[in-house]
């Protein structure tokens, strides 16, 4: 089938989808859910072809982790699901709602935004995580994974079409553009009147491609040079556990720290347990000063410890891997200005005991997230309370953060009169 009638075929399937009240929208997505545990075996066995492939072809660790699919995350998988059901439908609720002196009744709807595509990178569990979202908002989605994890996809779509069939829901609200040809994604961002809005996720590179060549509406999700600046008021032992945190339980999401931000006072104290808690478990770029901290320690610095000098091109890097980027600062100023020069906007977090730091952090530094002593990994729909995601918003308008069912809503007005004319 071509895209164009697979287009055509999702315009017409979301016009019956946003018909659906709640109770049967959430029989589909629970039946969904059970037929991707149904298909368990024949998903980790597709997955298991896609990672065996993506080894062979050198892709490092930190994405082939990204893209690995095990009991456990098929678990989370359904689970997602069946949290997106308990949701409350934001189709049809007034938002808002007034009476103008003309005595016009005005209110404020909120409606599905469309036919949606999802530009996506590795990841299979956001094929059922963008669908479910979709689904109970009443879009129709049009999913373009990686050629990485082809055949995850094809076998995630195929359980959810085949549940959502078994339920009486519209099956085909939800498609896969599978062809793994890199100029489906030029077609897709071009098909004006077909889709409504289209979401890249994923690194730098796609994102570019879609948001500078889009014909349609592009929702943009960011990559994620995320920082933690340490104050000089921060305890060296929660610190270093929530950057150890941040750097080292997934690498490869886009909520991982990169860059470590160490106030010049605490440095001596800070450095040497940093670098001896990664030691062995990540490298550490290092400026001068934080890079002399950890070698004039008391304590010989762990044999397994590497340690690089800091390039300029490390501050703007996403390393999504064992990579940690140290700078030192002198102040708040400079730690602030430095993230809002090379952060992407995405998640950034100071570690302080310090309030009034705090509060100065969260109103100068420019992101969708910001944290006070935690780790930036928690930016995330499932921990937010969305049940999913559809990825992180960087931008300004429409969406921003970690994008749930409200993102895929619009607005319309719905206004009752009796018989009123304008004079």
């Amino acid at each position: 089938m071509s895209l164009t009638a697979v287009f055509e075929s999702l315009k017409k399937a979301q016009s019956l989808l946003a018909l659906q009240n709640r109770a049967q929208k959430d029989a589909a997505l629970l039946a969904a859910a059970d037929a991707i545990g149904a298909q368990r075996e024949a998903i980790l066995a597709a997955n298991k072809s896609d990672v065996e492939k993506a080894r062979a072809a050198g892709m490092k660790e930190a994405l082939i982790d990204r893209l690995l699919l095990h009991d456990r995350r098929v678990d989370s998988m359904i689970d997602g699901i069946k949290t997106v059901a308990a949701l409350d439908d934001p189709a049809g609720k007034i938002k808002s709602g007034w009476k103008t002196p003309a005595g016009l009744l005005i209110e404020q709807l909120a409606v599905p935004l469309g036919v949606v595509a999802i530009i996506y990178e590795s990841r299979p569990n956001v094929t059922a995580d963008a669908f479910a979202l979709a689904y109970k908002a009443g879009c129709a989605i049009l999913l373009r994974g990686s050629s990485a994890a082809l055949e995850s996809n094809r076998a995630i779509t195929a359980a959810v079409r085949a549940g959502l069939a078994s339920a009486g829901g519209v099956s085909g609200a939800v498609s896969l553009a599978g062809s793994g040809n890199r100029l489906e994604i030029d077609e897709i961002i071009s098909a004006r009147g077909y889709i409504d809005a289209a979401l890249p996720r994923g690194g730098r590179e796609l994102i570019s491609r879609v948001v500078e060549n889009a014909r349609v509406p592009v929702i943009q999700t960011g990559e994620g040079n995320c920082h933690i600046d340490v104050d000089e008021s921060a305890g060296v032992d929660r610190a270093v556990k929530i950057i150890a945190n941040a750097k080292l339980q997934k690498p490869g999401a886009c909520n991982a720290v990169e860059t470590v931000l160490v106030h010049r006072k605490i440095l001596s104290a800070f450095m040497p347990p940093l670098a001896a808690d990664l030691a062995g478990r990540c490298e550490l770029r290092c400026d001068a000063a934080s890079k002399a901290a950890i070698s004039g320690a008391e304590e010989t610095p762990p044999s397994a410890l590497v340690v690089k000098d800091a390039a300029e091109e490390d501050w703007s890097e996403e390393f999504l891997d064992f990579i940690l980027a140290v700078k030192t600062v002198d102040s708040a100023d400079e730690a602030i200005g430095h993230i809002n020069r090379y952060g992407t906007r995405h998640s950034e977090a100071i570690l302080t005991n310090d309030l009034a730091a705090a509060e100065d952090f969260c109103n100068r530094v420019d992101a969708a997230c910001v944290y006070i002593n935690a780790s930036t990994r928690f930016t995330d729909g499932g921990e937010f309370g969305f049940g999913a995601e559809l990825g992180i918003s960087t931008q300004k308008f429409h969406a921003r953060g970690p994008m749930g069912l409200e993102a895929l809503t619009t607005i319309k007005y719905r206004i009752r009169g009796q018989g009123q004319i304008r004079e």
